[in-house]
């Protein structure tokens, strides 16, 4: 009877509903990663919309009180040294063309680094996972970080001063 039992031949698995299964996971992961791409680059390219009031801009004024504009002075590289940035609600610091601050000399620097960004009305930084890392007053940023008038911030091998 053992005998018997070996020589059966093998029953056949019909595996077509899990190969199904598997083809339509993997094209709902791609269309997934398609669409966080582009919403990716949207995000970077599509244009700030800023709303105006008699004339001024809403956000030079918080909570009643005209706040005053800060700006990235480069210091170095010293071929670079005078260029100055103004930093509106959010910009990008990096060697990609649509970076608001575009440092496309810098090899040292990612293509997107840093983002700079308004919150209650204070200016932070943010790294952006670049390789050499964002830099405030010679401290490696691993998390935002509120920037004040003086400070400065270092992305790849380009140092900015915050100043007004």
């Amino acid at each position: 009877m053992i005998h018997l039992l070996a020589s059966a031949p093998p029953v056949p698995i019909d595996s077509t509903p899990l190969l199904r299964v598997l083809e339509f996971g993997v094209i709902a992961l791609l269309w997934l990663f398609f669409m966080w791409v582009v919403r990716a680059v949207w995000v970077e390219v599509r244009p700030l919309k800023r709303k105006r009031r008699r004339g001024k801009d809403v956000d030079a004024v918080v909570d009643g009180k005209r706040r005053r504009s800060l700006r990235l002075h480069v210091i170095r590289p010293d071929d670079q040294s005078g260029r100055t940035y103004d930093v509106g609600e959010e910009v990008t610091v990096g060697r990609a063309a649509g970076c608001g601050v575009p440092i496309d000399y810098d090899s040292y620097a990612s293509n997107l680094h840093a983002r700079l960004f308004r919150l209650d009305g204070d200016l932070w930084a943010e790294d952006l996972g670049s390789t050499n890392g964002t830099w405030v007053n010679t401290v490696r940023i691993e998390e935002r970080t509120k920037l004040e008038k003086g400070d400065l911030l270092q992305v790849g091998g380009t140092v900015f001063e915050v100043g007004r």
